[in-house]
This record gives C-alpha cells, sequence and structure tokens, in this order.
C-alpha cells in the first residue's frame, strides 16, 4: 500500500516543482516587461544619467570652492586698501 501513496507524493512533489520553476520563469518575464516599459517611458523624458549628475555637481561644488576663495581673497584686497588710505 505504499508504493501507489508514494507515487502520488512524487508526482505531487513533481507538479509544485514545475510550478515553481514556471512561477520564477514569470518572473523574470514579468521584470522584463517592466524594466522595458519603464525604460521606454524614461527615455520620452530628459533625464540625465547618474554620470552625467555626478559630474555636474562635482564642477559645482568645485566652482563654489573656488568662488570662496576669489572671495576671501577680494576681502583681502579691500582691506589692504582700506589700510593704505
Amino acid at each position: 500500500m505504499t508504493q501507489p501513496n508514494n507515487k502520488m507524493f512524487d508526482e505531487f512533489a513533481k507538479l509544485m516543482t514545475d510550478a515553481a520553476d514556471v512561477a520564477q520563469g514569470f518572473k523574470r518575464e514579468a521584470d522584463g516587461v517592466v524594466k522595458a516599459q519603464l525604460e521606454r517611458f524614461l527615455s520620452d523624458f530628459d533625464f540625465v544619467t547618474r554620470d552625467e549628475f555626478d559630474a555636474v555637481k562635482a564642477m559645482a561644488i568645485k566652482a563654489r570652492e573656488e568662488n570662496e576663495k576669489l572671495q576671501e581673497r577680494l576681502i583681502a584686497l579691500e582691506k589692504t586698501l582700506q589700510d593704505k588710505a
């Protein structure tokens, strides 16, 4: 009697394994479709890439630092001129 039960459990386990494989395949396919749709949607807008954003951010930081240095020099020059006057 154990033989028919084992075969039934084996068939059930195989069915569950196959169902899990189908579910994983469906998930991969759905992820791919969603990613493609999102990329298509975002490409319609004029977004910048992360690399472009990081490059502009670095340029802005450098410009701010240079501006602060120039401001310090200007203040020092103005003080020098006031001291001479």
